[in-house]
């Protein structure tokens, strides 16, 4: 997932300083390593050069240099043209983006209480800025006048950057009275800062779990799984499904009410009846509607088939019980899920993860991602010694075609640490684009995840669902690699947000492919591949569990759409009185409404649903699933014509990876496919249906 699209187009004129402020900001201002070129390998950023202190002056000097650039194109004298306007704009900026690139993403790896400060000041100043472009109506008319013009001299690249800039002015205020436009003005700042917040107390949330339970929360999956202290299980079930609702100074619902009031006010004042009807509106599903009755799909067979789930598991506790490992008359709740589901695993596939996990060595899995790309996209990959890295345990790659011509710089940064956000991302230090010399600048790119570290006497051995994780977000890094854009609005993952997840997806498809396994898959201890007999096991339990898996990211997918399709009046009344109570009922109320069962609660519980709070995913988490149809549809087009196709797979590279957000996703679409994405291969893929 790329979860910075860093702010690149914004604007605010700093007020001119006094002579002693002016003394003191040259001081700051002075060998600042974000106003200097980087003479770095690949221009890498100087992380050991990089202090807290560069961070603001380096902003506020950024947002002065954008604001002439600005000014230079609101005082051309030509007609407005797209390379005079659009194009000139696409390239102004640059130290804001650098600057807030490291930032923002070091912040979600490196965090700190100091940070988090720098962070909120950041925050508010870029926010700012963003605002006073966006709402600079000489700006819009310049743009509209582009816009309104013939533009079948233009590429269809450039007809999407415009399309792009124009919606950004059009979808954020420009056309309020200047009233309004300065209360959305002050609703974007508190929603900025109230997201910030929302991450901070997360984080702090997630290190107290850890503290409690000695693990960290990226380890709650494996230690539920293993768990055989039942007490044990339920108090990290309930410890963990708490996060950020314990009435503690971390406490999110207060804070998750007001972010929703507030991003309903601001659909409210652009002319939307709901967040969800704003954030859906220049997405490839347009409307709420549309993903409401998608997911409606979906649920009621996820559910059904963790019904039976529950009878097979229930039948192994049975067991536990008459052997006296379990109190008599217990039935499976949400903390035994895990547990007894691998139990059921093992019985109908012989598939012990103990098994399994001596032959995925992070090293090697993450050679496996790298031997897969070249199978099909025929790049060559090779690691960097003696280049900056903000940590020790980041690691650093180059990526060549096969013509050996750069790509781009890819590092890694796989284990958890307590400054470090959970989850996993992909995010990037540079993105792709064509400089104003001409120059391809190749992207810097970055997989984040908290799989499971080495230890003093074992090396990081991944579970099955870690190696998934590790080829989905490589399949990010290839969408940001692999592309062929001229302007960067529109480069690598810039594309709508229930379009991105396809290629991360589609790429997990390769994962425990006999070839690729072979590859990869060997015992740390002995070098001996992975056995054909333990694949095949592997691969026929792919579909196990996935009422559960299915059931609760619908589920949360769902809550997502239900909060951001609430009215400002109803979430006013929701921020009355008992808060706990009332964000409870609500997530109650949902969950009935849809049919879920008592035993399975929402992947993402409100108050550390980071993806809606504190990301890009507000109403938007639907995306994966929407995105899963795209992706097992394309994979059963590679399975007729043969999975290692070279015409099919360079047809994909050069049809999707390279263009970016350069074309409408469906086009993009069907121009690979030939025909409409049918949902019924997310159904056939995870076993829900025939």
């Amino acid at each position: 997932m790329n979860i910075f699209n860093i702010y690149t187009k914004m604007k605010k004129t700093i007020l001119a300083l006094g002579a002693i402020a002016m003394m003191a900001a040259c001081t700051q201002t002075k060998n600042n390593p974000f106003l200097e070129e980087w003479n770095t390998p690949y221009g890498i950023p100087p992380f050991e050069k990089i202090q807290l202190t560069d961070y603001i002056p380096a902003i506020k000097a950024g947002i002065e240099e954008q604001n002439k650039e600005l000014e230079a194109i609101l005082n051309n004298q030509d007609a407005p043209t797209f390379e005079n306007t659009v194009a000139a704009y696409e390239l102004s900026g640059r130290t804001l983006t650098k600057t807030t690139a490291v930032l923002f993403n070091l912040q979600e790896t490196e965090g700190s209480d100091e940070m988090s400060k720098v962070v909120e000041q950041a925050t508010a100043l870029m926010t700012e800025h963003e605002d006073n472009i966006s709402m600079n109506k000489a700006f819009f008319e310049r743009v509209k006048a582009v816009y309104d013009a013939d533009q079948s001299g233009l590429t269809r690249e450039q007809q999407m950057v415009l399309k792009k800039l124009y919606q950004s002015f059009t979808r954020n205020g420009v056309d309020l009275e200047e009233a309004a436009q300065a209360r959305l003005k002050e609703i974007n700042q508190k929603i900025a800062a109230a997201q910030q917040k929302f991450g901070t107390n997360l984080l702090a949330e997630n290190n107290a779990f850890k503290e409690q339970f000695g693990l960290p929360v990226s380890s709650y999956t494996s230690e539920m799984t293993s768990c055989e202290d039942r007490d044990r299980r339920e108090a990290m079930f309930k410890a963990y499904s708490s996060r950020g609702n314990n009435g503690n100074e971390y406490d999110n619902k207060s804070l998750c009410l007001e972010i929703l009031k507030l991003r309903a006010e601001r659909a409210k004042l652009l002319g939307f009846d709901n967040f969800a009807a704003y954030q859906l509106d220049n997405k490839m599903a347009h409307d709420p509607g549309t993903v409401d009755a998608f997911l409606d799909k979906i649920i009621g067979p996820a559910v059904s088939k963790a019904k039976e789930e529950i009878a097979d598991m229930q039948k192994v506790m049975d067991e536990d019980i008459q052997a006296g490992k379990v109190a008599s008359g217990s039935k499976i709740e949400s903390w035994d899920w895990f547990y007894y589901a691998e139990k059921v695993r093992q019985r109908k596939y012989s598939l012990d993860e103990n098994l399994t996990k001596p032959y995925f060595r992070m090293e090697n899995v993450r050679d496996g991602i790298f031997f897969a790309a070249h199978k099909l996209y025929g790049i060559n990959v090779e690691p960097l010694k003696d280049v900056p890295l903000y940590n020790p345990a980041v690691e650093a790659f180059k990526v060549s075609d096969a013509d050996g011509s750069l790509l781009g710089i890819f590092t890694t940064d796989y284990f958890p640490r307590a400054s470090k956000r959970g989850g996993a991302w992909m995010t990037n230090f540079r993105e792709q684009y064509v400089d104003a010399e001409g120059n391809d600048v190749r992207p810097i790119i970055i997989n984040v995840g908290n799989m499971t570290a080495p230890t003093e006497t074992l090396p990081a051995l991944f579970t099955i669902d870690e190696v998934e994780t590790v080829f989905h977000e490589f399949g990010h890094a290839l969408h940001g690699l692999l592309t062929k854009c001229h302007y960067p609005s529109v480069s690598g993952t810039n594309v709508a947000r229930d379009f991105v997840e396809t290629f991360s997806q589609f790429n997990e498809n390769w994962a425990f492919q006999p070839e690729i396994l072979a590859e990869y898959a060997k015992h740390y201890e002995t070098g001996e591949v992975i056995p054909d007999s333990l694949v095949a096991k592997i691969n026929n339990a792919r579909k196990f569990n996935q009422g559960f898996m299915t059931s609760e990211l619908c589920a949360a997918s769902i809550l997502d759409m239900k909060w951001h399709e609430l009215a400002e009046e109803d979430l006013a009344k929701l921020s009355e009185g008992d808060q706990a109570a009332n964000v409870a009922e609500f997530e109650k109320k949902v969950c009935k409404e849809m049919g879920l069962i008592d035993e399975i609660i929402p992947r993402y519980r409100t108050t550390y649903f980071n993806h809606i709070f504190n990301s890009g995913y507000s109403a938007g988490y639907y995306s994966y699933l929407w995105a899963e149809v795209l992706d097992k549809d394309a994979f059963e087009y590679f399975q007729q014509q043969g999975i290692y196709n070279p015409e099919v797979a360079m047809k994909f590279r050069q049809t999707f990876l390279e263009k970016g957000g350069s074309e409408e996703p469906m086009t993009l679409y069907l121009s690979f496919r030939g025909a409409q994405p049918d949902p019924g291969a997310l159904l056939r893929a995870r076993g829900l249906t025939e």
